[in-house]
């Protein structure tokens, strides 16, 4: 169970995808505008991460069987691009204002590297079954958290006044600094906890 706990806090705190691997940064930075559309990113990642690693761990013992693990990577990207285009369909018969406000960056949840990534190295760790799928669905809920809690400081930022010079971007980037900075703090809660 410890194991498991851990999984969890490293995916969501300490091992942030977006935040301490910067990995998922074009959506993070893209669809964090406003919080509506920042939820339904983090938990159509969420998703899609948890889904991936449940369908490609079969696939991937599979290819280690027969010998085959150079094309492991190929596997895993045929396998999320089919679940993005399932996700995208779904998302535009149900929910179209969700569908139209992500506009260009669900389906470039197909190239999010977080999502290969978390993949990827719950297949280098060696993980069992529910490992991969715990530690993907941390993974997710950390991607969720981050994403969510920048939307709320880019609210914040666009009732201040910015002083020229760092309108746009450069307010982004360093809003988003100060996030990941945040997440520092989490470091010591997990060793704490005997889990780092």
């Amino acid at each position: 169970m410890k194991t498991y706990i851990a999984l969890l806090v490293m995916g969501i705190l300490t091992s942030n995808f977006v935040l301490a691997r910067f990995l998922g940064i074009c959506p993070f930075l893209g669809v964090s505008r406003k919080q509506d559309t920042a939820v339904g990113m983090g938990l159509a990642v969420t998703g899609v991460m948890t889904l991936a690693a449940a369908i490609a761990h079969p696939f991937n013992v599979l290819l280690g069987k027969i010998g085959l693990e150079y094309l492991q990577t190929t596997v895993f990207i045929l396998i999320i691009a089919s679940l993005v285009q399932i996700l995208e369909i779904i998302i535009k018969r149900f929910i179209k204002s969700l569908y139209s406000a992500f506009g260009i960056f669900l389906p470039l949840i197909t190239t999010n590297c977080a999502v290969l990534g978390i993949v990827i190295i719950n297949a280098q760790s060696g993980y069992n079954f529910p490992q991969s799928v715990v530690s993907s669905l941390g993974a997710g809920l950390g991607f969720l958290l981050a994403i969510f809690m920048f939307s709320v400081v880019r609210s914040k930022i666009n009732e201040a006044h910015v002083p020229p010079s760092f309108r746009g971007m450069p307010i982004t980037l360093v809003a988003a600094s100060i996030v990941s900075l945040s997440f520092m703090g989490f470091t010591g809660i997990a060793q704490g906890l005997g889990l780092a």
